[in-house]
């Protein structure tokens, strides 16, 4: 049989290389394509050199040529790597997501800071202000996004958007919100390798229909691994803010979580810290503070690492509460929690600002919006 080179095009537009958004051909990652008979010769050129996904891409092309065009056809795959050109350190990485302004990716190094309820806050303060706000839980071993946000039992919905069937983030408080939550039962644990989160993650962030928004939460898991490569990778990240308790324990590892956003291969600005659980007040001792986990931390590690120090939030019961029946306590009107998350908010949004401003205006993402201007104007 004789195969034909437009047939082989057609369905190597079906596949994409991991971590990548347009498939192969739109991509340019097929550089040529050879036919002979029912000998086919595809070449490849890939940016990474991992054996992982040069061996899934060589799978994947194989595959989809005997499933779409011939399955007798002698398939070979010859795969070239090229590092891109090193870039601006400042530049904006990633492919654009059309319609997202700012991507800010919360992370902490250690588990059980409260990165997740931060996130959370952020992300409802931020809507409240005016601004277009999405949030990707990308904690796949542990999802909390949908507990927050009182959505546990809801599911994203299939829209058809210029042609292809995307997935509807599902959205309360003003934001909207995907989450592996959303996709496995409330006992069922997450046992993924790396590539298969990965996958995962790419389809929440490239088959959805996000819309317009602002700014675009990622709450990244715990730690310093492959989940965060891949979504840096994929994912055009405006900035990073690192959560901490003032603990040292959870300072070392904030510190990690820092160096690698900085590390030149990454190059993610890092906005600023938050320093979560400063000091605890009791209801009935509202003048007294009691610093449980240390006193002022996070803000000396921002000192030294010469990073902005965004803001704490203090160790209250209502947090918590608010945070279990799904109705973030940012919502709490003239609180004083709510007045915390409204200042770190402002921090964050004015810290994006001076980012955005630091980029040739053809690169940078600028944010245009009245709310923003008042958010970072306004005094604390």
């Amino acid at each position: 049989m004789k195969l034909n080179k437009e047939d082989i095009k057609k369905a190597l537009s079906t596949i994409s290389v991991a971590g990548e958004g347009k498939n192969m051909v739109d991509a340019g990652t097929v550089q040529n394509i050879i036919t002979f008979g029912d000998e086919v010769v595809v070449d490849l050129l890939l940016q990474t050199p991992a054996l992982h996904i040069k061996k899934r891409a060589e799978v994947d092309v194989m595959k989809v040529i005997h499933e779409k065009v011939y399955e007798k056809a002698k398939v070979k795959v010859n795969i070239k790597v090229e590092a891109p050109k090193k870039e601006n350190p400042n530049q904006i990485k990633g492919k654009p997501i059309p319609g997202i302004k700012n991507i800010i990716a919360v992370a902490s190094g250690k588990g059980g800071v409260g990165k997740s309820t931060i996130t959370t806050n952020l992300a409802v303060t931020l809507a409240k202000m005016g601004f277009k706000v999405g949030l990707l839980d990308a904690d796949i071993y542990g999802p909390s996004g949908p507990t927050m946000f009182d959505v546990l039992n809801e599911r994203p919905l299939s829209v058809t958007v210029d042609g292809k069937s995307k997935m509807k983030p599902v959205e309360n408080y003003g934001v909207k919100m995907l989450s592996i939550g959303f996709f496995t039962k409330p006992n069922q644990a997450v046992i993924w390798r790396g590539p298969m989160a990965a996958k995962a993650l790419n389809q929440m962030i490239f088959d959805a229909d996000w819309g317009e928004l602002d700014f675009l939460l990622v709450d990244l898991p715990p730690g310093t691994g492959d989940i965060h490569l891949s979504i840096m990778q994929s994912m055009p990240i405006t900035g990073a803010v690192i959560v901490s308790t003032p603990q040292n324990v959870a300072l070392i590892d904030a510190q990690k979580a820092v160096a690698m956003f900085q590390q030149e291969n990454i190059s993610v600005p890092v906005l600023g810290v938050v320093e979560n659980m400063s000091y605890f007040t009791p209801e009935e001792l509202p003048n007294n503070k009691y610093y449980i986990f240390g006193k002022e931390g996070a803000r000396n590690l921002a000192t030294n690492l010469e990073i902005p120090f965004l803001g704490e939030i203090p160790l209250v019961q209502s947090i918590r509460e608010a945070g279990d029946v799904g109705r973030p306590a940012a919502l709490q009107e003239k609180t004083a929690l709510s007045e915390a998350f409204l200042s770190t908010t402002r921090n964050v949004v004015e810290q994006v600002v001076k980012r955005n401003e630091s980029i040739p205006p053809t690169e940078a993402i600028q944010i245009t919006t009245m709310a923003g201007c008042s958010a970072v104007n306004k005094k604390k």
